[in-house]
């Protein structure tokens, strides 16, 4: 990848110390007197959730990085969309990965406890009945729904918990000089806890974790799958809504692949790109309102994020009308070729800028074979050179996991200059991108753009595409694109 129900303000000074807004109405007594009574109880059954153990575990290893620290991690508030009310809450990713706790606002904190470290979730509880929270509150019940209480929530994570109203006190209580913060998702935990001596101190936290998350064990690679199978659904979809001979908008197909992504998972892992004709050429184009047309291309980069937040990353090329020109097929096959190469490369050891050179490499030969290079192969991939990234500016390559560029405060020597290890996920996609103004192409090339992505799993025994169910070869493309017409549309279900 290279709302109108309640209103939510985000500013303290537009709501009450109830939770209440500055627009509700003030209701008289005898109504709220009538509300406060006649509530029946009730329970959640709740049990440990099988990755609870998963979980643990990586708490276990990121507190064994920081004998006798303090690490607070929270997870964020719900960001403001317009005015008073809030974008849909996806809770922090590292949070998310050391928790499973997808509510906003809640920290978790790890204190040394002299043989390792006490894990405790801050997190808000269920509205009381003892006062007018559940009803009147932006947080209560009748209008977010039932929360479970802090033991529901305990006996569900395995973690002990904690009411979030004493987090200041927790924080307050955070020694300095032997606690770390997870810093730029809450300011309010940013601003309790000052940072203490250089920010590198933080900033390793952030890079441990990133570390930690580099490896996914079975659990986590399951649930990739899962967001990759999805994923391909969702391809599927919308190849059957895609017609040959007219067009369509871009937002129409768009559309298509979010209903699969919130149907079979959380949502989509990032903002689609669906890109039309020239509109393939520009690497994030994400405003997707634009039409495709019989005869020329069509390039979608999307990804479904699945229910435990781990997502895919795919893109595939399409011709419209259902074959490709000689032209664009020329120009797709030197794309897969260098995909194939950059998959193969693929292996424990391996460095990642390997990967991507040997990437490449095909690609500049096939800009050589097009006419396109105004030097030798060798020196265009010279590094005081790389003219060939005229036509390529991304790398082949990122991490991939609970978010879709995964790891990213890995340190350098870890990540971009590191190698590969068992258990790695990455995307290898390369490009090709004639942008319409381009006068250094022939004029039937510009506005040409083709990117290849697949979900890559770095095993002992070589990758394994995760992906692989959609097809990449550009005969066995129309193939599939041919049956999926065929099948015709389709509702999740």
């Amino acid at each position: 990848m290279t709302e109108g129900q309640q209103q939510i303000p985000q500013d303290p000074q537009q709501s009450g110390s109830d939770g209440t807004e500055s627009h509700d109405p003030a209701f008289p007594e005898r109504f709220l007197a009538f509300m406060r009574d006649g509530w029946r109880d009730t329970e959640l059954p709740t049990s440990p959730r099988p990755e609870v153990p998963h979980y643990a575990k990586r708490r276990a290893a990121l507190a064994a990085a920081f004998p006798g620290e303090t690490l607070v991690i929270p997870t964020g508030p719900e960001k403001t969309r317009a005015n008073d009310t809030a974008y849909p809450f996806r809770p922090g990713s590292d949070f998310a990965y050391l928790t499973g706790d997808y509510e906003p606002d809640s920290v978790l904190i790890l204190r040394p406890n002299g043989s390792g470290h006490d894990a405790v979730l801050y997190l808000r509880p269920r509205s009381s009945r003892d006062n007018d929270e559940f009803f009147r509150s932006r947080h209560g019940e009748l209008w977010v729904g039932r929360r479970p209480t802090l033991r529901e929530r305990a006996a569900e994570l395995g973690v002990e918990t904690a009411d979030l109203t004493e987090l200041d006190r927790a924080l307050a209580d955070c020694a300095p000089g032997r606690t770390r913060v997870l810093r730029g998702l809450d300011p309010a935990v940013d601003t309790a806890v000052r940072p203490y001596g250089p920010a590198e101190r933080d900033r390793e936290l952030a890079a441990t974790i990133s570390e930690l998350k580099l490896v996914k064990d079975e659990w986590e690679i399951a649930q990739l799958q899962e967001a990759v199978d999805a994923t391909v659904r969702g391809f599927e979809d919308v190849a059957r809504a895609l017609p040959a001979d007219r067009g369509v908008s871009e937002r129409l197909l768009e559309g298509v692949f979010g209903l699969r992504a919130r149907h079979d998972g959380n949502d989509v892992g990032y903002g689609s790109i669906v890109g039309a004709g020239e509109h393939a050429t520009i690497l994030h184009w994400v405003h997707n309102h634009g039409t495709t047309r019989p005869g020329e291309l069509l390039l979608m980069d999307m990804g479904v994020e699945g229910h435990h937040l781990y997502t895919a990353d795919v893109t595939r090329v399409l011709p419209v009308d259902g074959r490709f020109s000689d032209l664009q097929r020329q120009v797709y096959d030197i794309v897969y070729a260098s995909q194939q190469a950059g998959i193969e490369a693929v292996r424990p050891g391996v460095a990642l800028k390997d990967v991507h050179l040997t990437s490449m490499r095909v690609l500049a030969e096939g800009l050589s074979d097009l006419g396109l290079l105004p030097v030798s192969v060798d020196e265009a991939m010279d590094p005081a050179s790389s003219v060939y990234r005229r036509w390529t500016l991304h790398g082949t390559s990122h991490m991939l996991g609970i978010d879709v560029h995964d790891c990213a405060n890995a340190r350098t020597e870890h990540y971009r200059d590191g190698t590969l290890g068992e258990g790695y996920v990455l995307t290898v996609e390369p490009g090709l991108y004639f942008q319409p103004e381009d006068e250094l192409v022939p004029e039937e090339l510009r506005g040409i753009g083709i990117r290849i992505e697949d979900d890559i799993l770095v095993t002992a025994d070589g990758p394994v595409n995760l992906s692989a169910a959609l097809p990449r070869r550009s005969d066995e493309v129309e193939t599939w694109l041919a049956e999926q017409r065929a099948a015709g549309p389709r509702l999740p279900g």
